[in-house]
């Protein structure tokens, strides 16, 4: 094992060896098997574990989480390169291009005053990147991935939907949109009715969203760490009892 280990690329070239060799003739049967269909499982898994890491604020399981998840990232390039699409050095091109080209502030001559400039340049790239692709520039909802979890994708549908100047103009018009949305929450309840009810929770959640978007809160952070100080206030509860 020490001598193929010592045969291997140092850095990142020896980490796409490494993947080559389990994927190859005399590598690993398991390895061999796998499908994107497949590890897409892995992946949404790794990507959920580096999560945790970053809430832990432990530098070491970070570490080892990161590699886990680029690890499957260079192992599913892989597949794709045996099947003559793309590389993982493809992968890297392409990044390294995009953000060249949303950043031209740094990459280019133009000025930008802060933070919320570059935001908005960023969507304005993006419109244009659509349209140079014959894509309809208003089709970018489709860009938020389907399968995110319900909370984040409302975030950034929301974002979004902000851009094409579907937003409220102050908190103030937010809260009253709450206030309406939960007053229609509560008659739903006495109606009895499950999908009328199912419907107004999820206007009142969504509304919930577009709040924390337009107070610069993320609400799946803030909604993890209440989850976080339940589970802690539960516990001390139960060990009193």
């Amino acid at each position: 094992m020490e001598k193929a280990l010592n045969s291997l690329p140092a850095g990142f070239d020896g980490l796409i060896a490494l993947v080559e060799t389990l994927r190859g003739d005399h590598g690993c049967p398991w390895d061999r098997e796998q499908t994107p269909e497949q590890i897409k499982t892995y992946l949404l898994e790794e990507a959920y574990e580096v999560l945790d890491a970053l809430e832990s604020g432990n530098p070491e399981d970070l570490c080892a989480e990161l590699g886990d998840l680029l690890f499957h990232i260079v192992f599913l390039a892989r597949i794709f390169e045996e099947a003559e699409e793309f590389n993982i050095r493809d992968v890297v091109q392409k990044i390294s291009e995009k953000m060249i080209r949303r950043h031209p502030h740094v990459f280019g001559q133009a000025q930008v005053s802060g933070s919320d400039e570059v935001r908005q340049r960023w969507h304005e790239i993006k419109i244009a990147e659509a349209k140079d692709k014959n894509a309809d520039p208003n089709s970018f909802f489709d860009s938020v991935p389907q399968q995110l979890p319900a909370l984040m994708r409302a975030y950034r549908i929301s974002e979004r939907a902000a851009k094409l100047g579907f937003d409220r103009q102050d908190v103030d018009s937010i809260f009253e949109n709450l206030d309406e949305e939960l007053a229609e929450l509560k008659i739903a309840l006495k109606m009895a009715n499950s999908e009328k009810l199912a419907e107004q929770l999820g206007d009142f959640l969504f509304t919930i969203v577009n709040l924390s978007r337009f107070m610069r809160v993320h609400p799946e952070a803030a909604l993890t760490r209440t989850i976080s100080k339940f589970i802690k206030s539960a516990s001390r509860s139960l060990d009193v009892h």
